[in-house]
């Protein structure tokens, strides 16, 4: 049974992770290279709790009990003892192997090790370790208090005892959670990020501007947050690389089809990837 977690990356989705965890209970090791950082993402969830307070969505009792299961840290070894590490670091398949290979060298033996990857490969980043049969994907969606769902995906060699733990883990974490085989976008991504690229073709089709677009998707089809404002939201930081891994797919036209935008392209050579660095297609 999962008891203590550990959170690899004090950024937007660990932190969130993080946030969402300890409310329900579960002792939480948040970990990250630097210190300072670290605080400060802690010091920010236990705002964000307050928040909730004052808005009469927690209770006081309820805030002080979360904020006493986070423990923030930059020693890797804290995370010895957890039952499950998820690692929510950038969208770099080396970086990650990397990683794996730490927490298998410093985790007990029984630990779950998990990535929160929303496109590289589950069996991919496996064969950086020789316990393949221990790792799993849980891809959260941001922000993880208020999304629903789990994306949990197997990779080759997951073990079926693997997955009935994380699946016993979301249970326990109130989420909605589906059984994905390992492919590149996923359920969702593959989904969203078609819907995201003809988007984008139409705005750079010169058939409507990014905000008529939004406007249309909105009040047409119902959608609460329309799709530029979304991929901001999002962030556009990994945009291209979940382009590049939905390119892989075993399907007709796969590489022309998820190819990455020039619009896209030139938004993150100028490093504005939306909400997170104050710009991306729209200005924040």
């Amino acid at each position: 049974m999962i008891k203590k977690v550990a959170i690899l990356g004090q950024g937007s989705m660990g932190s969130s992770i993080t946030q969402h965890a300890a409310a329900c209970g579960y002792d939480v090791i948040l970990w990250g290279r630097n210190g300072e950082k670290v605080a400060a993402a802690v010091a920010k969830i236990g705002a964000a709790y307050d928040k909730q307070v004052g808005k009469g969505k927690m209770e006081a009792d309820a805030a002080e009990a979360a904020k006493g299961h986070i423990t923030g840290t930059s020693n890797f070894d804290d995370i010895a003892d957890a039952d499950i590490v998820i690692e929510a670091i950038s969208e770099d398949p080396a970086l990650k192997k990397d990683y794996f290979k730490k927490m298998v060298a410093t985790c007990k033996a029984d630990a779950i090790l998990a990535t929160n990857t929303s496109s590289i490969s589950i069996t991919e980043i496996a064969t950086a370790v020789d316990c393949p049969e221990r790792v799993i994907g849980m891809h959260f969606f941001n922000p993880v208090p208020l999304m629903k769902l789990v994306e949990i995906i197997l990779g080759e060699k997951t073990a079926e005892a693997t997955y009935t733990a994380v699946k016993e883990f979301c249970d326990g974490l109130n989420k909605i959670s589906v059984k994905v085989k390992d492919a590149p976008g996923f359920i969702v991504n593959r989904v969203l990020f078609a819907y995201f690229l003809e988007c984008i073709h139409i705005y750079e089709d010169g058939i409507a501007s990014k905000e008529d677009i939004d406007n249309a998707i909105k009040y047409g089809l119902n959608h609460p947050v329309p799709p530029f404002q979304m991929m901001d939201m999002g962030g556009l930081d990994t945009f291209p690389h979940v382009c590049e891994s939905l390119q892989t797919l075993d399907s007709k036209g796969a590489a022309e089809r998820f190819e990455c935008p020039e619009s896209m392209k030139e938004l993150h050579a100028a490093g504005k990837f939306g909400r997170k660095s104050g710009e991306g297609w729209y200005k924040y």
